[in-house]
């Protein structure tokens, strides 16, 4: 049996590439070979869509990549794929025809909708979750709104834009101390892997953790502090959405910041997290939630505060593409619900199939 092309796209613009390479690299190594052929597609800081077989290792080094090979979008949905331009600009030497692809981008232009468009109007089945939940998942605003509308519980926030703040900067900051209190959290709306946030324990350093989230982005939110355990939990399905086993994330820092994450080993991993049954219940049940309030697909995690001692819960944001290293939660909490890394990899590349021939059976004109 042909063994079908995956399209690992990996890298990208966003200030999470490293990240991407890093979950890239998990995914590499323990795709089942005897189904899938990888095809990979680095992308490059500043955009550029390249391959070769070292595109990983090139980027990861932020080596030069004069010799990867620049990539075209085929924008045939009878038969989607990438022409490998060589030489000239006017050239491409051969076409290949992608059955899949498996999206790692986290964060702007990958995780919010841009690249599952693309890959929807040349029609390409992808890993993971659409437009308009990839869209709804990485702005925090929009997507802390709808679970509040549905009735899911989330700690008070406000938000405001660059024109706002560079219009009424007194005023957006003495909205923070009625509405939020100390200490609270600045975050950029889009973004991901903690990138850009701080944590504010007094009025007088606000508008510096305000200034550097704009950096980031074009809005920013501001969330009171939820004095809880922070918990996770991972989401796979499409019309049928499961839960795994809650995780704890026990930060060496103050919070979980990005070097907590990815940089230094002070931070606690406890999985399966020690709560008790009606919480577990509970944060599984608001998962799946989360994740069709987004109309998700694929995989998500769902992050949590909970305040055991006082039975409370509050769903703190939804990740449409989780880190997928071997040691992120993502694949960790599957794997202790019984569902190995590789066979994680293989359950989502299934839904995604469906996923596109459910949808491709749809109707998009009237009939004659």
């Amino acid at each position: 049996m042909r063994k079908k092309k995956v399209a690992l796209i990996f890298g990208g613009r966003s200030g999470e590439h490293i990240v991407s390479l890093m979950s890239a690299a998990s995914v590499m190594k323990e795709i089942d070979r005897d189904k899938y052929e990888i095809f990979p597609v680095g992308i490059t800081r500043e955009g550029k869509w390249l391959t070769s077989d070292d595109i990983w290792q090139t980027l990861w080094e932020n080596k030069s990549y004069d010799r990867a090979y620049q990539l075209l979008l085929k924008t045939d949905p009878k038969s989607p794929g990438f022409w490998i331009q060589v030489g000239t600009a006017n050239k491409a030497s051969e076409c290949l025809q992608i059955d899949i692809a498996f999206p790692l981008l986290h964060g702007p232009y990958g995780e919010d909708g841009t690249i599952q468009g693309l890959l929807e109007m040349i029609g390409i089945p992808y890993v993971g979750s659409g437009v308009l939940a990839s869209s709804l998942g990485m702005d925090k605003v929009i997507m802390k709104t709808l679970f509040r509308e549905a009735g899911l519980p989330v700690v008070p926030f406000v938000s405001f834009d660059r024109t706002q703040w560079m219009m009424d900067k007194k005023g957006c900051m003495e909205n923070v101390g009625p509405k939020i209190g100390y200490p609270c959290f600045v975050k950029p709306a889009n973004l991901g892997s903690s990138v850009g946030i701080s944590k504010v324990n007094e009025g007088h350093t606000l508008k510096a953790a305000i200034e550097e989230a704009f950096l980031y982005d074009e809005k920013i939110i501001i969330e009171a502090f939820a004095d809880g355990r922070e918990i996770e939990c991972s989401v796979i399905g499409d019309l049928e959405v499961e839960a795994s086993l809650p995780g704890e994330i026990i930060p060496g820092h103050d919070f979980y910041s990005y070097n907590a994450k990815y940089v230094d080993d002070t931070t606690k991993l406890i999985i399966p997290a020690n709560l008790e049954d009606d919480i577990i219940k509970k944060v599984q049940e608001y998962s799946c939630k989360a994740f069709r309030v987004i109309n998700g697909s694929g995989l998500a995690r769902v992050d949590f505060f909970v305040k055991t001692s006082q039975n409370k819960l509050w769903v703190n944001e939804i990740n449409t593409i989780p880190g997928f290293t071997k040691i992120s939660m993502y694949p960790k909490l599957w794997e202790a619900s019984g569902l190995s890394y590789k066979e994680l990899i293989n359950r989502l590349l299934q839904v995604a199939e469906t996923r596109f021939k459910r949808r491709r059976a749809l109707r998009f004109t009237p009939p004659e």
